[in-house]
């Protein structure tokens, strides 16, 4: 197996065919309504289906307290949602989605061609800190029917992540970018690794995710095993690289039923329901959205058949094979026909721990893997040995129809929500406060 180094990156600006550095004067453009996960349209259409009228607020959460933003970067940003009112989709494209994804039905596509992006739903805004009025911190906020808002998440995720990286910390360029991955995916496939490519809502432009996804498949393409790389959950890359689209479910929905039915058996109706729209077809599901643990008190032998696999998004992942091991041997469940994804700040050396770890218990695994693909880079300044450091940057959903929503994952610092509701929600769960 090939010893993984890191190479110089590389980026190409996303509308300028630049290999020398970042082009900050490249107009930024959305360039589909594809560019973006999977799970976006396949929740969006179980909202059309059941809560077409919900009205949603979505709020956007910086992690890291001591990282700044540039005034700058965020009047760029502002600027740059005027552009997404002009994209929609294409008949090539719903043909594409018609053929590929046949869990969509003709209603939702309909609806789906007839949507456009409302830049007046979101509202911005910079807050200037004390030390220097031209540094602070960002307020976005996006508010609508839960219908229209769900699209705006990723998006604006990955929009506010390229301004950031063109104006507010330009220290490196797209030297190796391609490579780079092409490396990583080959030793990810060496050492016998599932994986696909997650990185669209921290990358750093969308030039740097086209580079990543030509690089692994390259790696696929040179590669005696063919079917370790699975694909992306970035609809337009799968659709412009002929590649599996990955993607179901996500911790909104879980959060968005639960405050619209008080949280009494919030997991198993939010499965339910999607189980009703969906089948067999998109039957991965996620734990930690009020805890794993907590997920498992409703995933009863009904449900632990009908889903296929469970996804670790937070929490310690060196447990979570062994727990859901146990947790399908009470229900009388052969688990080595389930799997497990595992899609939490993975890099090679905590996939290739994880892969080792199921094949010793008998568990099929996959990896989902984002930023560590899509935003590694090197400060040119340090000579390329110094980490460009990635933002870390979520936004989630706040309230549906004035109930305040919470995620209390299996990791304390995911946490998200109103602290009283957050404290609400785990005394009715259980959940020690601490």
């Amino acid at each position: 197996m090939p010893t993984l180094r890191f190479l110089a990156p590389s980026v190409i600006i996303s509308m300028a065919n630049s290999n020398s550095g970042t082009d900050v004067q490249s107009e930024f453009k959305v360039v589909s309504i594809l560019d973006t996960d999977l799970y976006k349209f396949t929740m969006q259409q179980a909202i059309f289906e059941y809560h077409p009228t919900a009205q949603a607020v979505y709020r956007f959460t910086h992690r890291d307290k001591h990282r700044q933003f540039s005034r700058a970067c965020i009047e760029k940003f502002q600027e740059s949602l005027n552009s997404f009112a002009e994209v929609q989709l294409t008949h090539d494209e719903r043909a594409w989605l018609q053929d590929t994804c046949k869990y969509f039905k003709p209603a939702y596509l309909d609806y789906l061609q007839s949507y456009r992006f409302k830049p007046e739903q979101i509202s911005v805004n910079f807050v200037p800190s004390s030390d220097d009025p031209d540094l602070g911190s960002v307020k976005i906020e996006a508010r609508g029917t839960w219908l229209e808002t769900v699209l705006w998440e990723v998006p604006l995720m990955s929009c506010l992540c390229e301004m950031y990286f063109r104006y507010a910390e330009q220290d490196w360029d797209y030297t190796g970018q391609e490579e780079q991955a092409t490396h990583k995916a080959t030793c990810l496939l060496e050492a016998r690794c599932t994986f696909s490519e997650f990185g669209t809502r921290r990358r750093r432009s969308f030039a740097t995710q086209d580079l990543v996804v030509k690089g692994i498949v390259n790696a696929r393409d040179a590669h005696k095993w063919k079917d370790g790389f699975f694909g992306t959950s970035n609809v337009y890359f799968a659709m412009r690289y002929n590649l599996n689209v990955i993607g179901t479910i996500a911790h909104e929905w879980f959060m968005g039923i639960a405050a619209l039915c008080d949280y009494k058996d919030a997991a198993g109706t939010a499965l339910d329901l999607w189980s009703k729209l969906y089948g067999e077809n998109l039957s991965v599901t996620l734990t930690d959205t009020f805890s794993t643990e907590v997920f498992y008190r409703e995933f009863d032998n009904r449900r632990a058949n009908q889903w296929k696999a469970l996804r670790q998004d937070s929490g310690d992942p060196k447990v979570f094979a062994p727990r859901a091991k146990q947790m399908y041997e009470e229900l009388g469940i052969d688990y080595t026909q389930k799997a497990i994804i595992f899609s939490d700040g993975l890099d090679f050396r905590k996939a290739k721990e994880l892969n080792e770890q199921c094949q010793l218990l008998g568990f099929k695994c996959s990896f989902g893997i984002g930023t560590w693909l899509t935003n590694d880079f090197k400060k040119k300044s340090s000579g390329y040995t110094e980490q460009s450091k990635a933002l870390n940057i979520v936004i989630k959903l706040g309230s549906i129809d004035g109930k305040e929503c919470v995620k209390i994952s299996d990791e304390i610092t995911k946490n998200t929500g109103v602290p009283e509701v957050v404290a609400k929600v785990k005394e009715t769960y259980q959940i020690p406060l601490s």
